[in-house]
């Protein structure tokens, strides 16, 4: 077993971004959700808003019992209309090198910690549809570890 007490503690609020706010950032966000459900307050955006959450995503994340047929995507210049003030977040969680800089470019003049989280970009990966849920699962994957490494399991277990 591994030391299970050196677990960052998790901030109040995080924001994930990617380019489209379609497959990585929701992952993301809905993963977060089911570990640690309101303990945080958890959103997602996008560099641009030009694609709907994709299929494929949500797909993957129902086989581990997150739901993301109802993610809307949203850009960045879209959050503040939704509510959301960049500078009200605690971290952000950039899952793209485009949405890196799209968010340090947005935050050199707030006291806000941006992070890179090189995660899989599965779009267009695979032959078939088998070898493209393997992608999407490798990235729902590698989110779903960031996360635990970082703050511990959380719980899955919404009702207890």
């Amino acid at each position: 077993m591994s030391d299970s007490l050196s677990y960052a503690p998790l901030p109040q609020s995080v924001l994930f971004c990617c380019d489209h706010n379609a497959v990585r950032s929701p992952m993301a966000e809905a993963i977060m959700k089911k570990l640690y459900g309101t303990r945080c307050y958890i959103q997602s955006v996008g560099v641009k808003n030009d694609l709907e959450i994709d299929g494929f995503s949500i797909a993957v994340c129902a086989e581990i019992g997150v739901e993301l047929a109802r993610h809307r995507s949203r850009s960045f210049d879209e959050m503040e209309d939704w509510g959301d003030d960049l500078s009200s977040f605690d971290l952000v969680l950039a899952l793209s090198p485009a949405s890196q800089r799209r968010a340090l470019d947005l935050t050199q003049f707030y006291h806000l910690d941006v992070e890179y989280w090189p995660i899989l970009d599965p779009t267009g990966l695979g032959e078939d549809r088998e070898a493209r849920l393997a992608s999407y699962r490798q990235a729902r994957d590698q989110i779903k570890s960031r996360l635990i490494d970082r703050w511990g399991p959380g719980s899955e277990d919404t009702a207890g």
